[in-house]
Parts: structure tokens; sequence; C-alpha cells
């Protein structure tokens, strides 16, 4: 759905994946009545947000007095969760869109697993495609074939490298301003013959059928046995049709 925020091309790298993430969440902020309550981070810049009440730690930057935010979980299933996987940013996405989920930096670009320190920045740079912008120029200056190949998409949309930024930004503040689901289309079958669904058989139907399937295989089992005698029979015509030998 990213397409109706403005968002048509790169729908599969970590900034499309964040915007996906926002999406998923401010929809259901908005279904819930806490898209108000909650807004989450409205200026992305890599940070975790938390506040602790009590013994409790809450992944949103304010806790209302009357309603709690809404807690979910990351459930990556099979996919490998090595640092900057796409799933991340999606995680990223729904945490800066309001939800509350437990997560840690760890396993977002930029953090450094020797130094144990994480750089927010590099985490930001990711979430407005800066790795994009980066490798298109590089390409632009040295491999312009390749980039046309690569980024055509992008070339026939009118996406220039130095306007990824924006146009990310662009996308959150569309995707914020109305997150609800498209309307549905009806979908109208011209050909009703073609799509028309085959009524059920009836139980006397099924066992006529069976039975009809049954007395066929019995044909073509005789018709099989005949097959086999008449060869047999053309076998033994040939043998005595030959001339036996004279002795010596």
């Amino acid at each position: 759905e990213l397409a109706r925020y403005g968002l048509k091309v790169g729908l599969k790298n970590f900034s499309a994946a964040y915007c996906t993430g926002l999406l998923c969440a401010r929809r259901l902020l908005q279904q819930l009545d806490l898209d108000e309550v909650y807004e989450g981070n409205t200026e992305p810049d890599g940070e975790i947000v938390k506040t602790e009440v009590g013994k409790k730690t809450y992944f949103v930057e304010e806790l209302d007095d009357d309603k709690r935010p809404f807690r979910a979980l990351l459930d990556v299933g099979i996919r490998t969760t090595t640092t900057g996987n796409r799933v991340f940013g999606a995680l990223k996405g729904a945490t800066d869109g309001g939800l509350d989920i437990p997560h840690s930096y760890k396993r977002f670009p930029g953090y450094d697993r020797e130094s144990k320190e994480f750089d927010a920045e590099a985490m930001k740079d990711r979430i407005f495609g800066a790795h994009v912008s980066e490798y298109m120029e590089k390409l632009m200056d040295e491999d312009n074939a390749k980039y046309q190949a690569l980024f055509a998409d992008y070339i026939k949309e009118g996406v220039e490298p130095d306007g990824l930024e924006e146009l990310y930004q662009s996308v959150h503040e569309a995707i914020r301003e109305d997150p609800s689901p498209a309307d549905k289309e009806d979908f109208d079958v011209e050909d009703r013959e073609s799509f028309k669904k085959i009524p059920k058989l009836t139980y006397e139907e099924r066992k006529a059928r069976l039975a009809a399937k049954k007395a066929e295989m019995d044909v073509d089992e005789e018709e099989d046995e005949d097959a086999d005698e008449d060869a047999a029979d053309d076998d033994a015509a040939d043998e005595d049709a030959e001339p036996a030998e004279e002795p010596a």
C-alpha cells in the first residue's frame, strides 16, 4: 500500500520496511482510538524511545494516565536476525508509530559489537535511505550503464539521489495524516459462466461415478488381457511357421 502514500520505488529496502511498520502502527492505533494518545516519534532520529514507570519499562515517550499503550511482540519467524535486517526496520517504524514493542539497539544499523556503542545517526540515515542515495551516486560516477539498469524505475519516477530523504519524509507525513485502509473495489465478473461454482455431487451421484470408474477399469483390464493373449497366439503361430532344420 506504500504507493498510495507516494512511495512507488524501492519497496524492498530498509527504509520501505520502516514505512510499513509505521503504517501498521498508525492504522492499528487509529482503530483502537489510541492514535492521538500515542503519536510516537514524529521526527525519527534513530534513538530508542522508552520510559520507566515503577518497575516496568514502556517503549513509548510518555505514558497516558488513563490508557496504556498497545504492547506487541516481534515474531521474526524463520527470518535470520542479522544486524540491519529489514525486519528491524519494520520494528523501528512500528515503535516510532506509537506501539509499545520491547527491543534494544543491538540489531539496529549503527551498533558496534566490539565497542558496544550505538550510533543513532547511522540508524537515522538508514531510515531515510542515505545508503541507497550513496550507492546511486557512486554508480552514476563509476558505471552509468549499471545505474541506468538497476535504478530504471527510480529514473522513470523522477527520483534523484539527493531527493530520497525528502521523499521518505513526505511518505511518513502522508501515513500519519491518513493511515486508514483504501476502500475495496467491487469485483465485477463479466463472464459468469467461467467463474460459476460447480455444485457439489450428491451421495448417489458420487456412488454412481465411482461405479462407472470401476467398470471402466475392468474393461481396460479385460482389453489388456485380450491383447496379451493375441500376442501369445501370434508368437506361437510364428514358431510353427518356421521350417524344421534338416538333419546333417
